[in-house]
């Protein structure tokens, strides 16, 4: 089973294709570990900032019917206090991916090289939050800058780079395509798709923010289909994030193109027992469809 389920996503080598998702349970090194203890076959941290941040009051995230939503503000105690948090989880042995932000590229250059010199196996840069001014969204939705930030990135930290994208844009593929020729090594679609939630007895926003990020089931045909996109148009792996709650969805993903997949609010939904059951699934459909190794049906789709 191990054997089948092996894969390698830029140098990086994962016992089996999930990832835990940037933005749940990543803040500690002791959340991590549960969740590689879970089966996950590499992890993401929360995203980590120059300085920390408290982030925005309660309520931060609200259920809905189709997922969740969350505006949290990213609220993180900063890349120098969280460089224990990194080695703690490293003990474990598996990949760690911190994910970075900033509010310039200068700003991700400098966070980026504080993480990798702290132990992060490689670095996904959050260019896509869609609840904080001034970062994210922002800059993820002008390739000119994303390819900036990229750049500079590759300057200072020397460890594969990831660039999780936002799907509100005209063309997703424009700005994956300017992160590659930046020097990204990896893209991971999606982040959360901009959305909101009003309570009808006061009449208000539920959340604090007002806007925050959808996520869940609702939002994995548009995921599907940014992975389907980029896959297309780029020469470096794909990572799936977006609904994922089911073997099913897992390799629907890959079969769009994606080498692993990013598992966020199911674990909320169902708990960390979804790593073991997404992986034991695909097992099961490898095994089925007589296939050697969970790299054959990565963007299968795409050759019917």
């Amino acid at each position: 089973m191990l054997s089948r389920l092996a894969t390698e996503v830029a140098g990086l080598k994962l016992a089996n294709p999930t990832m835990l998702a940037a933005g749940i349970l990543g803040l500690t090194g002791s959340s991590l570990r549960s969740v590689i203890d879970a089966g996950a076959g590499a992890v993401v941290t929360k995203s980590v900032g120059l300085k920390p941040r408290e982030g925005y009051p309660n309520p931060t995230v609200v259920q809905v019917e189709c997922g969740l939503l969350n505006a949290m503000g990213l609220p993180n105690p900063g890349i120098h206090y969280f460089g224990e948090e990194i080695r703690e989880a490293k003990e474990e042995g598996i990949p760690i991916i911190v994910s970075v932000y900033g509010f310039s590229p200068e700003e991700f250059a400098e966070v980026a090289s504080i993480a990798s010199e702290a132990g992060a196996d490689a670095l996904e840069l959050n260019v896509s939050c869609p609840h904080v001014e001034k970062t994210g969204t922002e800059i993820g939705q002008n390739p000119q800058l994303v390819a900036e930030v990229v750049e500079r990135v590759k300057k200072t930290a020397h460890k594969p780079i990831f660039v999780k994208l936002t799907p509100q844009v005209t063309d997703i593929t424009e700005v994956a395509k300017a992160a590659v020729e930046a020097g990204a090594d990896a893209i991971t679609a999606i982040n959360t798709v901009r959305a909101m939630a009003i309570n009808i007895e006061t009449t208000r926003p539920i959340l604090a923010n007002k806007i925050g990020g959808l996520s869940g089931p609702a939002i994995k045909p548009i995921a599907l289909r940014c992975v389907y996109e980029v896959y297309r148009e780029v020469d470096v792996p794909v990572i799936g994030c977006g609904g994922i709650t089911t073997w099913r969805d897992a390799v629907e993903f890959m079969l769009a193109g994606a080498s692993a997949v990013q598992i966020g609010t199911a674990i909320a939904l169902k708990g960390l027992g979804v790593f073991k059951s997404i992986t034991r699934g695909i097992d099961a459909y490898l095994k089925k469809g007589d296939f050697r190794s969970v790299k054959e049906i990565v963007g299968l789709s795409h050759r019917h």
